[in-house]
């Protein structure tokens, strides 16, 4: 394995809003970065899989079949792992229901637009989910 594939972790994610226009974003215990739910896709995981584990255990959302859509993978510095690149599979959710946080997660908000450029934003979030969020 090449130390560049050795410093990319693979992960799944949700940009998910409610039928306000407010999107979701979570917040890791001790860690001062937001970003959406998900999670590392484990070896012989597919995407969507990774993505309905780490939604149960992070927002206690249990994801239908047809509910989530696939909107794409990008990649950005990790928030929370220095020297390393996320690679994310983004998968759009709608919630219609006040997350229940567990896990590894400190903090949920639903917030607009507006409010969350003037949060602390994990670059992935920042650099691409936001822009998304926008054209949904």
């Amino acid at each position: 394995m090449s130390n560049e594939a050795s410093r990319t972790i693979r992960i799944a994610a949700a940009l998910i809003d409610d039928d306000a226009g407010r999107l979701l974003l979570v917040r890791k215990t001790g860690t001062e970065w937001f970003m959406q739910a998900g999670g590392k896709i484990e070896d012989g995981e597919n995407p969507v899989s990774a993505l309905r584990r780490e939604l149960e255990e992070e927002i206690g959302l249990v994801l239908a079949d047809d509910n989530a859509r696939y909107l794409g993978c990008y990649s950005a510095p990790a928030a929370n792992e220095p020297g390393h690149i996320v690679e994310a599979e983004i998968f759009h959710v709608r919630m219609r229901q006040d997350p229940d946080t567990g896990a590894e997660i400190e903090e949920a908000v639903w917030v607009d637009h507006v409010t969350a450029t003037a949060m602390s934003l994990a670059p992935l979030t920042r650099d691409y989910i936001l822009p998304l969020a926008s054209t949904l």
